[in-house]
């Protein structure tokens, strides 16, 4: 871990310059955003990059956001909460599961069975539920939004999978322990690890397959890794991960009251609606190119997804005993999750 005078030091010298924002005002206050996937994923210009850009035109140049993708600020992506809350950087958007058992309560929305394949209802059901079931988790930062992206596709280096028997004994790539759960039912083994090192487990046959999202194959190139991409029908996936986009608290506490309110104005439902929708119309541009690629899109029949739910049912439950033996109500909030994205269902 390195403190403020190391990471100021290193920022001023060997560091690339961050990805300038379009306009050149003034600034009262210039914020720094970390995150850990290079500048051509789809997070970083169809998500942060806007949001920092509305919120700069909003504040009248006031406030200024520099994005510093691929953790060029150093340390590794399971450090982005911890420099966000120890003020190393003033903002950072990371996978809530890169940092195991810190985030119990929000884990309940990866869930397969609670997650149905709807980014946006999913995103707009966090928020809902923010203040009386997530807030106690996110101590030391503002969160500016939570979000899942498009769900949990099938990757194999040169396996076909139609039936949960196809995976037995294979080492697959997840990126949470809900991910491991899924997989475990699935007769496969996990191995956990955050996406960028991804593309070199599956060369060296470290790992035979991912569960990812069809979004991220493009910057990773896993394309050229891959030979088949595995989906349900309607798109069907395999639960989901999610994110938060979070600043350090003392930062949020440092602007003034309007500052507050611009950020807050273009963070709030809509912005979350629009992330959901950002995600799911991504997955058809990464998907296309590993088709093109010569890759094989396999997508299940009703019967052959039916044998993945039966097989994936008993994760939920395994979430809800983990999480009640540590005196959360896991019941409810499996019941308040499903019903809360079932009122924002509109797909």
């Amino acid at each position: 871990m390195f403190n403020r005078r190391q990471f100021i030091g290193v920022a001023g010298g060997t560091l690339a310059a961050p990805f300038v924002l379009r306009r050149a005002w003034a600034q009262e206050f210039t914020l720094k955003l970390h995150h850990f996937l290079g500048p051509k994923a789809p997070a970083h210009t169809n998500m942060l990059e806007p949001w920092a850009n509305r919120v700069m035109d909003a504040s009248d140049g006031r406030i200024k956001i520099d994005i510093f993708p691929a953790m060029s600020l150093g340390g590794r992506p399971p450090q982005l909460i911890n420099q966000a809350r120890d003020g190393v950087v003033d903002i950072m958007w990371t996978v809530n599961g890169y940092t195991p058992e810190l985030f119990p309560r929000t884990e309940v929305f990866e869930l397969p069975g609670v997650y149905v394949n709807d980014p946006v209802a999913t995103n707009l059901a966090m928020r809902e539920m923010f203040d009386e079931y997530l807030a106690e988790e996110y101590a030391g930062v503002k969160v500016i939004a939570l979000h899942v992206h498009a769900g949990q596709g099938i990757h194999m280096r040169d396996t076909p999978v139609r039936s949960p028997a196809d995976l037995a004994g294979k080492k697959m790539r997840i990126p949470t322990r809900t991910g491991a759960w899924v997989i475990e039912s699935l007769g496969a083994t996990p191995v956990g690890m955050p996406v960028p090192d991804l593309p070199q487990a599956l060369s060296t046959g470290a790992v035979d397959g991912a569960l990812i999202p069809w979004e991220i194959i493009p910057p990773l190139k896993i394309q050229e890794l891959t030979k088949y991409q595995i989906e349900g029908p309607e798109k069907e996936r395999l639960g989901t991960t999610s994110f938060q986009i979070s600043m350090n608290q003392g930062t949020w506490d440092s602007l003034p009251a309007d500052l507050q309110d611009v950020i807050d104005r273009n963070s709030g439902e809509d912005y979350v609606r629009e992330v959901g929708q950002i995600w799911r119309d991504s997955e058809e541009g990464g998907i296309n190119v590993a088709v093109n690629a010569g890759n094989e899109l396999i997508t299940l029949t009703e019967e052959e997804m039916q044998a993945f739910r039966t097989a994936m049912e008993p994760v939920v439950q395994r979430w809800i005993d983990e999480v009640t033996a540590k005196g959360i109500d896991g019941q409810k909030l499996v019941d308040t999750a499903r019903a809360t994205i079932a009122k924002h269902h509109t797909m």
